[in-house]
């Protein structure tokens, strides 16, 4: 080979391994832009050219009471889908899942029909109805799981916990209030193409534990007590022939709120079925002139400003007293001469409390209504709170501020007069009503706990013992208003008061239409629980001392009888037969953990004694039947399945609860 030829060789193979560079750096050039630049857009087409995905209802957290009894939780149902793609004949397809799952044949045609390749059959079907439907093996239809929102106790604090809608969207209650805690990530189902272009069957893509947001509630509210003050008052209610009410029981010294309850009532479980305005927390949204009860914080209010003394003595005119151009009148036409501050208060003189409010001034009273808590809203932590109504003092005439002094002219609600009134019980100090006591994860890990705030002081701690002495005359003197309160062996401060209700069509108050309300507190000597009971139009006994106190004093026998470890002070009291076992505490572990005690193990305890109500938990429903025909106990079956709780709880004699409330669901954890 000659110099020429190799020069051209070596020509050849450098244009050749140049061409080959150039393609290889188009190639990998070509490869970066594909995989890094516009990797994720085309990923993204692909995705969905290849792949479809339908975002499920997430899981949420559960509610529970402060002993870790479930008011809320969620359970997984069986959901119906088709692919309409794959069915071969729709008539019969149709026909089929009508007759299966009881409904018109026709909205079954209807949601199978158009060029698609999912929709829904049904939504969260009976246990029969899914194996009935998953027997068929239709090649068009799949099973998937969804949560189903569940209140295992029905109507009981109802209007707490509200509601969910049906695409798991708090609507109401602490389920709205907390919805962006207790809502989770949702799962996804997703479909894939074969290499034919054919869907596959979809699936269920899980979420995995460490990402789920849902998170559980832990409440001030035990149960039990809910259970109580709501019978009671269902029963008042009844009694009394009254429109409705409400009733409040909470630590004074804390702001928790160990019960609320409203009549009329719902079961969230069936909240489109409810009455209208009966999932409303009237103890919170209701506003209503407060009558008497208004009248403890005008004297604490002269007190702490020494305008008057508790000895000194008004003259109440022998029941007329002229203001401007009203005539201020005694309730019941009752007439009072000369009275001592105490008097005026045990005898709630209307004309007593007007002359102290004279002697205040308006300027005065109207700030410490403010400190009181009235005219704004407490913040609580649920949602709906009004913060009732107040006038500023610079529009109030000499007979406003009289009619203000006996709880007219001024509205406030049902939590901003308990509130109030704890803050006397409380050494003068006004505390936040709150009803959650931690957020904690799946796992019962705290991730936020909430304590007892402190608002303001409102009065000195001389002024409240005064005033908690003058309260206690009101009840425990034979002579008072509040007598029909008394708690045997222990000492109850406390306040009755009846309002007229104002009727708008006549511009005037009604003589007709009241409020009856008995607000106090227990152990007068060291408080630790305070209770407020409203009546709403009651037709026999409009007074709130014989209509109202006798509620407060059979909730507070109760809860003295039954949960005697909410006071921490035994020797104030000599307790009844406890008739109840003592309640389990949701304990703090290292300040990291939420551990419920469970409440099986003094039910099975117990269980071999013939006269107590046996724990009926993990039960079917014919196993709970035969049971409680044993023991001759009248069983109420509240859903299907497994028995997940029951009212009362185990261990109760059958003698005085000769009946049990046991709710049951689908699905064992």
């Amino acid at each position: 080979m000659n110099t020429e030829s190799v020069k051209w060789l070596k020509f050849r193979l450098c244009t050749i391994l140049a061409l080959f560079l150039i393609l290889f750096v188009a190639l990998i050039s070509r490869a970066f832009q594909l995989q890094i630049l516009a990797g994720k857009d085309l990923k993204s087409i692909a995705q969905r050219q290849h792949m479809k995905t339908l975002q499920m209802l997430p899981e949420r957290g559960i509610i529970f009471d402060r002993n870790g009894e479930k008011l809320a939780a969620s359970v997984l149902m069986d959901s119906i889908c088709a692919d309409p793609s794959k069915i071969r004949n729709p008539q019969v397809f149709a026909a089929k899942m009508a007759r299966l799952l009881s409904v018109d044949k026709k909205l079954i045609l209807k949601r199978i029909s158009g060029k698609k390749n999912f929709c829904w059959i049904a939504r969260r079907v009976v246990p029969e109805q899914a194996m009935a439907i998953q027997s068929l093996k239709e090649d068009a239809i799949f099973i998937v799981k969804e949560p189903q929102r569940m209140y295992p106790n029905g109507e009981l604090a109802g209007q707490i916990l509200g509601f969910v809608g049906t695409e798991s969207n708090g609507l109401e209650g602490l389920e709205t209030r907390y919805d962006r805690y207790l809502k989770g990530t949702p799962q996804k189902l997703v479909w894939g193409r074969d290499a034919k272009g054919q869907w596959l069957y979809p699936r269920v893509e899980t979420v995995a534990q460490t990402e789920d947001t849902a998170t559980n509630v832990v409440l001030t509210i035990d149960s039990r007590i809910q259970y109580l003050v709501e019978t009671q008052l269902k029963a008042a209610v009844q009694e009394k022939g009254a429109k409705g009410g409400y009733a409040i029981a909470m630590n004074p010294q804390t702001g928790e709120i160990l019960a609320l309850a409203n009549q009329p009532t719902f079961d969230p479980n069936f909240y489109s079925k409810a009455a209208p305005g009966h999932s409303k927390n009237r103890a919170l949204n209701d506003c209503f002139d407060p009558g008497s009860t208004f009248k403890p914080f005008l004297i604490a209010a002269a007190l702490e400003e020494k305008t008057v003394r508790e000895k000194d003595h008004v003259f109440c005119e022998n029941g007329n007293y002229r203001v401007a151009d009203r005539v201020i009148h005694e309730a019941q036409r009752k007439r009072h001469g000369s009275l001592s501050i105490r008097e005026v208060v045990k005898y709630s003189s209307n004309i007593g409390c007007v002359k102290v409010s004279e002697r205040l001034g308006k300027d005065k009273f109207y700030q410490y209504i403010r400190d009181f808590g009235f005219g704004v809203k407490t913040g609580i932590d649920l949602p709906g709170e009004s913060s009732g109504l107040l006038r500023p003092a610079s529009e109030w005439t000499r007979v406003d501020m009289s009619t203000i002094a006996f709880g007219q002219g001024i509205s406030v609600t049902a939590i901003q007069l308990l509130t109030a009134l704890s803050a006397i019980a409380n050494h003068g100090v006004l505390m936040k009503p709150y009803i959650v006591r931690a957020l904690a994860d799946k796992q019962g890990r705290v991730i936020e706990q909430y304590s007892p705030t402190v608002v303001r002081n409102v009065i000195s701690p001389e002024t409240a013992k005064t005033m908690t002495s003058i309260l206690t005359s009101v009840v425990q003197d034979e002579d008072g208003t509040g007598k029909n309160a008394r708690i045997a062996h222990l000492n109850v401060a406390g306040k009755t008061g009846t309002s007229q209700k104002f009727d708008f069509s006549r511009g005037v108050y009604s003589s007709e239409k009241v409020r009856t309300s008995f607000m106090g507190f227990f152990p007068a000597e060291n408080p630790q629980i305070a209770i407020l009971v409203t009546l709403d139009e009651p037709q026999r006994d409009k007074w709130g001392g014989v209509a109202a106190a006798p509620v407060f004093k059979k909730i507070g026998e109760q809860m003295l009888t039954c949960f005697k470890s909410y006071i921490k002070d035994p020797s104030l009291f000599v307790p009844e037969e406890n008739i109840f076992p003592d309640p389990p505490k949701v304990k703090l572990v290292s300040a990291t953990q939420i551990v419920p005690e469970t409440m099986e193990q003094a039910g099975e305890m117990a269980v071999e004694d013939e006269s107590i109500i046996p724990n009926f938990q993990g039960m079917t429903v014919r196993e709970a039947l035969k049971k409680s025909r044993e023991r001759g106990i009248e069983l109420k079956i509240d859903g299907s399945g497994w028995a997940v709780s029951q009212v009362p709880q185990a261990g109760v004699p059958i003698r005085s609860h000769p009946f049990c409330v046991v709710s049951f669901r689908t699905e064992r954890e």
